[in-house]
């Protein structure tokens, strides 16, 4: 077993000490640090490190792969470097690197807490359509109106739990945050929407107020508490330490809540429908390429870290519109990876890499987790790297042909089936031979690419 003390305390030693931080957050699987001076980082050590399965350094950042139980780890290396003696580390509203890596440091921040809740809430919902659809549960019981509430609240409010969240990235207090967003969903301000719903108007001291229906919605709330991180700042900064506790909240929801619904909150739904319409237009338009790109490309997003810039979008049709074209996509390469390790398995003779592949193969198909793999074996052997590649790419057209969508936003694996029960039936169908496609051409090309003598780099 881990100890995510000592792994901390030795990771903080090869990077070059607290004082080479500038910057630390994590994402599902990675410690993510900006540091001052790459040099300073040892990189073949910390590879080296019980608990450690890869390191990266791309796109501004200084990637750990950890797994799924990065945020233990995150929770003893913050302690460990604000408690060094050194000035505090930037957690939240960073300068430090480029814009484009700022920004993509902010959104895994921001959606990586968020991730069990939206994929458990994902699972439960395909699980409640299937039951509807076998005759199990009916849609007028209270069994299933408790159920689909469960499986629905993470979506309805989305925007507190993303003010929370965005709270703690840009070094807001993260409860104010979430204050604002609530208030944005209270049944008092959504009744007066009245039966126009969106577009419908009011005034604010005399300042006229286009409404918008805030539920569900992803880039109003992270928009507002961006701006609110400064307003924040400001105020703790010049409130004497008596006053904050009243001063500090009451300019902040006085300021913030009438900002948001006036200015901010309907650029953000225009916005980020805007992002979203013009993603899924191109989709409508070219499923079948945009299957191919995604498909076939997705582990090379994975690879620099960045896919996290589109999760947002695929988390914003689910929450809009109940499906989305994107995640069975991700499907696509998650199981060509699978059919890649299958290929290794049944033609490799070292043991060792036989067993790194069987380890790969049951990870992904059971929690989805494809980075170890990915870094482990596919990067270092590009014809495996292709074959993946290859089979994502046909499996993802195929899927983009016959329009699989899912229900909910969730990671490619076996037990997230159930994202793929939708109304119509041939859905899920149709995302099974995807899938299959997928893999079998991965295995076939992952056999062929593979030398009997190869060993685990």
């Amino acid at each position: 077993m881990v100890n995510y003390k000592n792994l901390a305390k030795s990771i903080l030693d090869e990077v070059g000490g607290p004082e080479n931080i500038s910057n630390m957050t994590h994402c599902a699987t990675r410690l993510r640090l900006t540091l001052k001076d790459d040099k300073k980082a040892n990189d073949e050590n910390i590879k080296q490190l019980d608990g450690v399965a890869n390191v990266v350094n791309k796109a501004g950042q200084y990637q750990i792969l950890i797994g799924t139980e990065v945020p233990k780890l995150y929770d003893e290396f913050e302690e460990l470097v604000n408690n060094n003696g050194q000035a505090q580390v930037e957690t939240s509203n960073v300068k430090s690197g480029g814009i484009i890596t700022n920004i993509f440091s902010a959104i895994s921040a921001i959606f990586a807490p968020l991730l069990p809740a939206l994929a458990g809430s994902g699972i439960l919902r395909g699980f409640i359509i299937l039951a509807v659809q076998i005759g199990v549960l009916s849609e007028n019981s209270g069994t299933y109106t408790i159920l689909y509430a469960t499986s629905m609240s993470v979506f309805y409010f989305l925007p507190v739990l993303l003010a929370f969240t965005s709270g703690r990235r840009f070094g807001a207090s993260p409860y104010l945050s979430a204050l604002i967003g609530a208030s944005l969903l209270h049944p008092d301000f959504i009744a007066l929407l009245g039966n126009q719903g969106n577009g419908a108007t009011t005034n604010f001291l005399g300042i006229p107020v286009v409404l918008m229906n805030y539920n569900s919605t992803v880039v109003p709330i992270i928009l507002s508490i961006w701006a609110f991180s400064y307003l924040y700042k400001f105020l703790d900064k010049h409130v004497p330490e008596t006053l904050k506790l009243v001063i500090v909240p009451l300019i902040s929801l006085v300021i913030m809540v009438p900002l948001t619904v006036i200015v901010i909150g309907p650029l953000g739904v225009y916005g980020g429908e805007g992002i979203a319409n013009i993603v899924n237009w191109l989709i409508e338009r070219s499923s079948i390429l945009t299957g191919v790109l995604i498909g076939g490309g997705w582990s090379v997003l994975v690879s620099f870290g960045i896919h996290w810039a589109v999760n947002p979008i695929m988390i914003n049709n689910i929450s809009m519109h109940g499906f989305d074209y994107i995640v069975p996509f991700t499907f696509a390469c998650n199981f060509a990876v699978i059919g890649t390790t299958i290929g290794v398995i049944f033609k490799a003779r070292n043991k060792k890499l036989k067993n790194f592949a069987l380890t790969g193969l049951i990870t992904i198909a059971l929690s989805a987790i494809i980075e170890p793999t990915l870094f482990g074996l596919l990067v270092k052997n590009k014809k495996l790297f292709l074959a993946q590649i290859i089979g994502g790419a046909v499996g993802g057209a195929y899927l983009g042909l016959m329009k699989v969508v899912t229900n909910s936003f969730v990671f490619g694996s076996v037990t997230t089936f159930p994202a793929f029960v939708t109304k119509n039936s041939t859905n899920f169908v149709h995302a099974m031979i995807g899938l299959l496609i997928s893999l079998l051409i991965s295995a076939v090309l992952g056999y062929l690419f593979t030398n009997k003598d190869d060993q685990l780099a």
